[in-house]
């Protein structure tokens, strides 16, 4: 049997195991391909399964006029839904389509875009894994509409796995009995590894220049310089409907280049665009569809959609309100009064509980603040007007103006109660940088203190002393603590001054990074994938932590899947 497509064009039955792209600008006839074949493919009692992100795709179980039933094709989520669609069931659905061979229409349109990944992760994942069986591996046709949102050409967060899953799909598929059609309307954002993949290429109207390049990456793989002329030159003037099937070395060795004009659909257009004035048609007859094995593999997703359906949720508020107007069952009066003596000496216990904890807690802060005082007496005098000059204790540096390579040096007093080391080497980077001040993060990555309590220690050593205070999620020193220092600090005036400072503290990756953001490529946001490779870092998961590094220390700007250097610190 031959699945006839156009006049001119009709495919082997064996498409149904093959990789095609169907590519196309908005309302040109991309879905309306699609469907064309999948009709072709129900008629030849192929199984088929239905991606539908938009929702538009349920007209395939009537006729085209509506008036008689079209294929029984199981609908799963959505309005129009046979049985609803939970986002932790796409292993489930994976082994309902395996196991008992039924053709389904996977409506996506309710999720959100979090819950898309999650679910088609598990689907595409287990429908791999399931017909790696021999017992399974019986043809399958997996038809992806906006393939775009399944296999994107940039990867949020927590989709990296379910574009894994379709690629594996697209390259290796085959072997397992899967086909795929991959419809978008925007080549330029379908993953490049899957597009140049596929094995049949549907080209119809595209006007964009980055969705021609993005094809042209296929054409570069598959075709001669004259077909891509040929085909380059016309993509933007095609009538809608028309398309070009590019298929080289299949089915046979002459392969496929051919202009056709697509049939129409023989089963409902519910994805056809409204018109001003027009009436919503409604479908009045759909073919039937047996939910036996949907309610013995799905029984789970069936029981938990209850509880969430608002019918049944109106069903318990009534039978709770019901069950709260009904007469109160009589209480013993003595049963009462014993219950309310024990929550009064529960209470009792409670307060008395409360006042011990609060006469510690001003026992310790009243020692804290004799300690404070006593260590204060040695500097109540630190004023500009008289402070002694500094013993200057680090490897005989003397007051010189500093190498910005080498230590601040830190003041020790002879005669006064003194900060300890690492509280001083704070004062010293919040002098260095004031006034702009510091945040917590990058006050820590400047001291090098990995251990916050450590950290938050000689912060109060510091806010006892008077020398820092904060502001707005930000730490100064104050004009004490910079008098207190006594010694010229050098402030950073130029962006080779603040990687001066900041280099030697960076490990090794986090510093090949800051230099690329820096000096290569200023005031320009790279993405991940190219800093990463720019940078020579293998492990994913190695760069991660450098840009945390990064970030913490507030040298770079990390958005989605980007990242820059800062302007406001490295930039002066």
């Amino acid at each position: 049997m031959k699945l006839k497509i156009a006049d001119n064009l009709s495919l082997p039955l064996e498409t149904v195991t093959q990789s095609m792209g169907i590519i196309a600008k908005r309302r040109a006839g991309k879905s309306y391909a699609m469907r064309r074949l999948v009709e072709q493919l129900l008629t030849a009692k192929q199984q088929v399964v239905i991606i539908d992100p938009k929702g538009d795709q349920w007209g395939v179980r009537s006729a085209s006029d509506g008036k008689s039933p079209g294929f029984p094709v199981i609908i799963l989520g959505g309005e129009r839904a046979d049985v609803p669609l939970e986002v932790n069931s796409g292993e489930i659905v994976a082994k309902l389509v395996v196991e008992e061979c039924v053709s389904v229409l996977l409506d996506l349109s309710l999720f959100r875009k979090h819950e898309v990944a999650t679910f088609m992760t598990g689907f595409l994942e287990n429908l791999y894994r399931l017909k790696a069986k021999e017992r399974y591996r019986t043809p399958v046709l997996v038809a992806m509409d906006e393939a775009d949102a399944i296999a994107p050409q940039k990867p949020q967060k927590g989709e990296e796995r379910m574009l894994g899953a379709a690629e594996d799909i697209v390259r290796r598929g085959g072997q397992r009995g899967i086909g795929i059609i991959l419809v978008t309307q925007r080549a330029a954002v379908l993953n490049k590894n899957v597009l140049t993949q596929v094995q049949i290429l549907v080209a119809l109207r595209t006007i964009a220049p980055q969705d021609l390049d993005a094809m042209k990456a296929w054409i570069d793989v598959h075709g001669t310089a004259e077909q891509q002329k040929t085909l380059m030159d016309s993509l933007p003037a095609l009538p809608t409907g028309d398309a070009w099937f590019w298929s080289p070395g299949w089915p046979d060795a002459e392969g496929i280049f051919q202009r056709v004009h697509i049939l129409p659909i023989e089963t409902f257009d519910s994805g056809a665009t409204p018109r001003p004035g027009e009436k919503r048609v409604e479908p009045k007859k759909a073919a039937e569809v047996d939910l036996d094995a949907l309610r013995r593999q799905m029984a789970a997703t069936i029981e938990r959609a209850k509880q969430t359906d608002p019918r049944e949720l109106h069903k318990k508020i009534r039978e709770l309100e019901n069950k709260l107007k009904s007469p109160r069952p009589q209480v013993d009066e003595k049963t009462v009064a014993r219950a309310m003596e024990n929550a009064k000496r529960e209470a009792q216990r409670e307060v008395f509980a409360r006042i011990k904890i609060l006469e510690a807690t001003i026992a310790r802060q009243q020692a804290a603040m004799k300690r404070a005082a006593d260590l204060l007496v040695g500097v109540a005098v630190v004023v500009p007007s008289h402070v002694p000059a500094p013993v200057i204790v680090e490897r005989g540096l003397g007051t010189r103006a500093l190498p910005w390579r080498e230590k601040i040096p830190v003041p020790v007093r002879e005669g006064e109660a003194n900060l300890r080391l690492g509280a001083r080497r704070m004062l010293a980077a919040l002098v260095q940088w004031s006034p702009e001040g510091m945040s917590e993060g990058q006050m820590r990555s400047h001291a090098g203190l990995k251990n916050s309590g450590t950290f938050s220690a000689y912060k109060t050593d510091l806010r006892a002393f008077g020398f820092m205070e904060e502001r707005n999620g930000l730490l100064y020193a104050t004009q004490g603590g910079i008098d207190w220092l006594g010694h010229d600090v050098p402030s950073p005036s130029n962006t080779e001054e603040v990687l001066a400072i900041w280099m030697p503290k960076l490990r090794s990756g986090a510093r090949r990074m800051l230099e690329i953001l820096a000096r290569e490529y200023p005031g320009q946001a790279l993405t991940d994938e190219e800093l990463q490779e720019k940078a020579g870092l293998t492990k994913s998961g190695t760069y991660s932590a450098y840009k945390t590094d990064l970030k913490t220390a507030r040298l770079i700007v990390v958005g989605r899947g980007s990242v820059q250097a800062d302007k406001d610190t490295l930039f002066l």
